[in-house]
């Protein structure tokens, strides 16, 4: 398995590939072994892919852009299983309030401590051609 070769690398060697240190990667893996246990609680399925894989398979997209194809691929789940195991990750770590970055009024007081720059590419409309 996958986690198997990441969760061997060294620490230097496991922040390059997750984009996390290990006792954040620890720290998310607790919170989402404890909304796993109670998403199970309730019934339903038992997943193909583990709690840990489901976290790597985060990481990875949202550290390489890949597709969930891709992803789904490597994981062997389909696509779609793929896009649902990553937005319940997200969904779970956001709730948890535990890896939030803070708001705008956090950003209206006298000390900011963080700053965001927005990199995102827009589209711009080309200027158009004069006819001669």
């Amino acid at each position: 398995m996958r986690y198997k070769q990441v969760l061997k690398l060294t620490d230097i060697q496991f922040r390059r590939s997750t984009g996390v240190k290990r006792p954040t990667f620890n720290k998310m893996l607790e919170i989402l072994d404890i909304a796993y246990q109670e998403k199970k609680s309730r019934g339903g399925r038992p997943s193909k892919l583990k709690v840990v894989e489901m976290l790597l398979m985060t990481l990875e997209y949202l550290r390489e852009y890949r597709t969930y194809f891709q992803i789904g691929v490597n994981y062997g789940v389909s696509e779609s299983s793929a896009y649902k195991h990553i937005i319940w990750v997200e969904d779970v770590l956001i709730k948890s309030k535990e890896f939030r970055l803070p708001g705008k009024k956090a950003l209206y007081g006298d000390d900011i401590e963080i700053t965001l720059i927005d990199v995102t590419e827009s589209p711009i409309q080309k200027p158009k051609k004069k006819a001669t």
